[in-house]
């Protein structure tokens, strides 16, 4: 399903995160949670692509499994840095074969620590503009796109001003909705989704949100989202948890959920799990929130809400 239709139809969404796993225990484990997630009904799933294309047979893999055995809407991740234009071409060429509706476009970082060639793409715009002009799609419009956007800034560059920029030149290369990274203060979103109005961009904003489930899990949340912020209050929590598993778990599922009712509550477009291949926590929040559309249906119909 083009991802043009899915929000036309369906608001809020809900979609999910996977990347492809390395080994086949890992495998396994993966379509164990992924038969777990079907009862959720996501409106679509993205499947993650490593530094400079170092997943990309895995994850093609992965896609074409899934298309198979379930009746995901997938959307691969597809990164342009240390990538050529013709092999670009290929992939894009492989993913239209396999009936693939939907992409999200990355710049994605260099593997090996950031040593290597950059390739024909310096920016995620130019990489929505090559899937833009791509014409071996059966649907007339061609792949769906989506981008990355940053609430509390992208690490990489630092003028917000100019960040801003980079997100609108995607937009209008082509970008039907924005994905953002994984944030722990709404406000933060909302601030984002302000300015994205002020520079007139008008697509989808689909909030991305990951739970704390270890204390452990903080480090590595901070490095995926390239140093995430975690406000006061939910550092208090989690340390009057003393360390203790079980509740570090029960405090980050509870604060998850407080995040996504807020952000029903302020219209979100949609919400976006990270879910590292695990689907006990998602599947929580969303037994908390009950329907995903009718929890945002309830809290905006409350006195106030909007």
């Amino acid at each position: 399903m083009h991802v043009q239709d899915i929000f036309s139809v369906r608001r809020p969404t809900l979609s999910l995160e996977v990347f492809p796993p390395r080994t086949p225990e890992s495998t396994d484990r993966l379509f164990e949670t992924i038969v777990q997630l079907e009862d959720v009904a996501p409106d679509f799933v993205s499947i993650t692509y490593g530094a400079g294309g170092s997943t990309r047979e895995l994850t093609h893999d992965l896609v074409v499994r899934l298309g198979t055995e379930t009746a995901f809407n997938l959307i691969p991740h597809l990164t342009c840095v240390g990538h050529s234009r013709w092999e670009v071409e290929r992939i894009l060429e492989r993913y239209a074969h396999a009936g693939v509706s939907n992409l999200l476009a990355l710049r994605g970082d260099l593997p090996g620590g950031g040593c290597g060639t950059v390739g024909d793409f310096r920016h995620a715009a130019d990489l929505v503009r090559a899937i833009r002009r791509f014409r071996g799609h059966s649907d007339p419009r061609g792949f769906g796109v989506g981008v990355a956007g940053f609430p509390e800034g992208h690490p990489g560059t630092p003028n917000r001003l100019l960040e801003m920029d980079y997100l609108k030149a995607k937009v209008d290369a082509g970008a039907d909705y924005i994905c953002t990274q994984l944030f722990f203060e709404n406000r933060d979103f909302f601030d984002f989704r302000a300015r994205c109005d002020l520079a007139g961009i008008h697509v989808p904003i689909v909030a991305g949100i990951m739970p704390v489930t270890s204390a452990s899990g903080l480090n590595r949340m901070a490095e995926l989202a390239g140093g995430a912020r975690f406000p006061a209050r939910l550092l208090r929590d989690l340390r009057r948890a003393n360390g203790d598993p079980d509740v570090v778990r029960r405090i980050g599922i509870h604060y998850a959920t407080e995040q996504c009712v807020d952000l029903l509550h302020h219209g979100v477009a949609g919400i976006h799990f990270y879910t590292l291949n695990q689907s006990a926590a998602t599947r929580e929040i969303l037994s908390n929130l009950g329907s995903l559309r009718q929890a945002g249906d309830a809290v905006r119909e409350k006195p106030g809400a909007g």
